[in-house]
């Protein structure tokens, strides 16, 4: 699969305050950031030439500089401009954007003091995270072996980039194997999240969704959440271990990136793409479009 460096793209990244010549956006490499994972990052799907739930995503950044002990220079207002004025410099009409923050290369070591803070935020086209044809027929997952740590060793509540690690190992291993994705367990042995996107099962007229204690309550998550009460469905999250995947008939996963994806497999278990699931695909894919209604808000 050949896919274009990044580093080599046309258009403009937005850049501690201004549009720049997208090769121009470059850091050292001694940025505290790279070396120390001090940075935090938002992602967020364009429908229509519209980021969607944009200030949602903006604050989300706010809050995760403040986990990693550092406060971002622009306010969310200003990132929210920020954030339409690179899909607009780049003309998405549906894509990506990647809004980030790091600390600087003006002191190296732990301590990170005397660095000065950094936000880019850049927008490209980018189409469905997974595999179109295996999106309709639902994606395949494996079993992960590494799990989501306790919250008392990590800041979960953080979209901080070192806490994707070992989603990135996870995500290469589940490849290797021939498998979409990998399902990831936490330290109690409870179902937590795939890789990078909440996880939902079906059974009968009900939803069950893993309580989100040590894991991203993600955006896409309480969106469809909210659709499926609007539409009468019961919504049970709760903590649920592996062995209860046998009773579930649908599974689906949500995200940004994601969306809404059907998953037929995970290990040993095996799910439908029902009706339900078809049913929210379908919703969600209406409601993130401007010109469509609005819940009033996310549950």
């Amino acid at each position: 699969m050949s896919i274009e460096p990044y580093d080599q793209r046309d258009g403009f990244i937005w850049f501690n305050g201004g549009l720049v010549p997208w090769p121009d956006a470059k850091i050292h490499v001694l940025t505290h950031g790279l070396h120390y994972a001090s940075a935090v990052f938002e992602g967020a799907r364009v429908y229509d030439g519209e980021v969607y739930k944009l200030t949602a995503h903006s604050e989300r950044l706010h809050n995760s500089a403040r986990l990693l002990g550092f406060e971002i220079p622009f306010s969310v207002a200003e990132i929210d401009q920020a954030c339409r004025d690179a899909v607009r410099a780049n003309t998405i009409v549906d894509g990506y954007i990647r809004p980030i923050a790091w600390r600087g290369s003006e002191q190296m070591g732990v301590a990170a003091q005397l660095t000065k803070i950094n936000v880019a935020v850049a927008s490209w086209y980018w189409g469905t995270y997974f595999d179109a044809e295996q999106r309709l027929k639902g994606i395949r997952l494996c079993m992960a072996e590494y799990c989501r740590p306790d919250p008392r060793t990590i800041p979960c509540k953080s979209k901080a980039t070192g806490l994707y690690m070992i989603c990135t190992i996870e995500k290469h291993r589940a490849e290797r194997l021939g498998y979409a994705d990998a399902l990831m367990l936490d330290w109690r042995g409870q179902v937590a999240e795939a890789t990078g996107a909440n996880i939902f099962f079906v059974r009968g007229n009900e939803l069950h969704t893993p309580t989100p204690d040590c894991f991203l309550d993600g955006i896409t998550r309480q969106t469809v959440i909210g659709l499926a009460r609007e539409r009468g469905l019961s919504v049970i999250d709760r903590a649920i271990m592996p062995q209860e995947m046998g009773s579930f008939e649908q599974c689906f996963l949500t995200g940004s990136a994601a969306e809404v994806t059907p998953v037929s497999e995970i290990g040993d278990y095996r799910f439908t793409v029902g009706e339900i699931t078809q049913t929210l695909m379908d919703a969600y894919s209406a409601f993130v479009r401007p010109a469509k209604p609005q819940l009033a808000a996310a549950s």
